[in-house]
């Protein structure tokens, strides 16, 4: 048997003394940080939590692979070995009970950013979900009558009033509502649809999915992108029980197109005795022509004749998710008392939240609702903050860097609007210090270049864009009062 080389066994004996040398749980637990942060977040979650810090530390002096954060013992130094453990036991505590969900603060332009949970709630929607989360509300109870009642009256007159439909009732997302829709009408049956209609509305949801798993039967129509009324006609037969017209809220076809109108769709219905179904998706209550958005307004399609459509809550609306289904009483009804309305039905938050939304357009108060005051923002407004906002940057900043005002262009994202644009003002800042990725990882994840290094459980993350190689920011999507957040938080990334 070959000897041990001596610089083998030095190294062994080396990891052994390092081994003996880490401190048993319960004197760990001894040292007054941790007591203070086992008092503050429970005994039961630090003790687990310095085990499994030891356990890391073990596993890393014998060679294996570990989680990132554990202590370096190649660092090693006896006099600090218990001040790294606790420091580590009390970033791993603080970050298991830090939320996962957090604010951050919205500096893409994308008006409706899905990623970013698309439109934000008023003050109103938030003063009236606080009032209903913390007491007990008539969620279903009839207080004129003492006696149980159902949770749509809260939203169906207010629905009803906006779109001009003669009933409504909401679920839980707009993909909800079609596919509760084509069950309720369409079971076991046809529904007659455009194949330049049949189309993705995010995350791998497809129409034609959601109309196989409602149990409708699709039968297409016409082409990608010219569908005539004769098209429907030649297909109606005595299996058909639905025309369907779907909004493309996230796509356009151009060129050489055409579709009927959705009034001659209903005249085709009305002679057959067959309801028109139309999804809206983006959920369009107020005319933003004025601001260059050519979006249908919901009103327009139940004038139209409609028997029933659906859309979004939490896109153009300006409420929270939702999928909103109106149309005539008889429709509705039948919707209504389908078995699976009960499971995709919404909580009263979201009805407090649909409910002050609604409220704020019945009083013609557009500016209440974040998304629209957004989107009507004009590029001068936007750029007279953008100035702004940079001479109060720039006596902070190093010389190096550069800060310049630019036109450019917003969107307003969320699957709608998708060849429509909003003139904005933006504002590119480079440095040779940094990329462009660079600074957007460090706005992105504050704290993250510290020599700490990780994401303060604190500072709020900045979400910028990237164009032409530069950090670009667009105050479009920022409230006014987030400006001084965003100033500190740049002068710390440019540092």
């Amino acid at each position: 048997m070959s000897p041990v080389p001596e610089s083998a066994a030095r190294l062994q004996k080396d990891s052994d003394s390092r081994l003996r040398a880490i401190p048993a749980v319960d004197e760990l637990l001894l040292e007054p940080r941790l007591i203070a942060l086992a008092e503050k977040s429970g005994r039961s979650l630090v003790t687990r939590t310095v085990r499994r810090v030891l356990s890391d530390f073990r596993a890393q002096l014998k060679g294996e692979p570990v989680p990132s954060g554990a202590p370096n013992p190649d660092a090693f130094d006896s006099a600090q070995l218990q001040a790294r453990l606790v420091a580590a036991v009390v970033v791993t505590v603080e970050a298991a009970l830090a939320p996962s969900l957090r604010r951050v603060i919205n500096a893409t332009g994308v008006v409706l950013h899905t990623n970013l949970g698309r439109a934000p709630l008023s003050h109103a929607a938030l003063a009236q979900i606080n009032l209903t989360a913390a007491t007990y509300a008539n969620l279903e109870y009839d207080i004129s009558r003492g006696e149980r009642g159902k949770r749509d009256v809260h939203t169906a007159r207010l629905l009803a009033e906006l779109v001009g439909a003669e009933a409504a009732i909401v679920v839980n997302n707009n993909a909800a509502a079609v596919f509760l829709v084509l069950n309720a009408l369409a079971k076991g049956a046809e529904v007659i649809v455009s194949r330049g209609e049949l189309i993705e509305i995010g995350d791998g949801f497809r129409i034609p999915d959601i109309m196989n798993e409602s149990g409708a039967l699709l039968r297409e129509v016409g082409t990608t992108n010219r569908t005539r009324l004769r098209d429907y006609e030649r297909a109606i037969s005595d299996r058909t029980r639905l025309l369907l017209r779907v909004h493309p809220s996230n796509f356009r076809i151009t060129g050489f197109t055409e579709r009927p109108s959705l009034a001659e769709l209903v005249a085709l219905g009305e002679r057959f005795h067959l309801p028109v179904y139309e999804d809206l998706g983006s959920g369009c209550i107020a005319d933003l022509s004025a601001n260059g958005i050519a979006e249908p307004v919901a009103r327009a399609s139940c004038e139209a004749g409609a028997s029933v459509i659906t859309f979004s809550g939490d896109k153009l609306l300006g409420g929270p998710q939702a999928g909103i289904i109106a149309g005539k009483k008889e429709i509705i009804e039948r919707i209504r008392a389908n078995p699976l309305f009960r499971a995709l039905r919404v909580d009263k938050l979201t009805i407090a939240a649909l409910e002050a939304t609604l409220q704020s357009y019945l009083r013609g108060a557009l500016e209440e609702i974040p998304a629209l005051r957004m989107i009507r923002l004009s590029q001068n407004e936007i750029a007279n903050r953008a100035q702004d906002f940079c001479e109060k940057l720039r006596p902070a900043l190093s010389a190096d860097v550069r800060l310049e005002v630019h036109s450019g262009f917003s969107v307003i994202g969320g699957g709608s609007t998708p060849d429509q644009q909003l003139p904005t003002t933006l504002i590119a800042i480079s440095t040779p210090r940094h990329s462009a990725t660079q600074l957007e990882e460090r706005l992105r994840k504050p704290g993250a270049s510290s020599p700490q290094a990780g994401t303060s459980p604190t500072a709020t993350p900045v979400i910028a864009r990237i164009e032409d190689r530069r950090l670009t920011l667009d105050l479009r999507t920022v409230d006014p009062s987030e400006e001084s957040e965003i100033a500190a938080a740049l002068a710390a990334a440019l540092a």
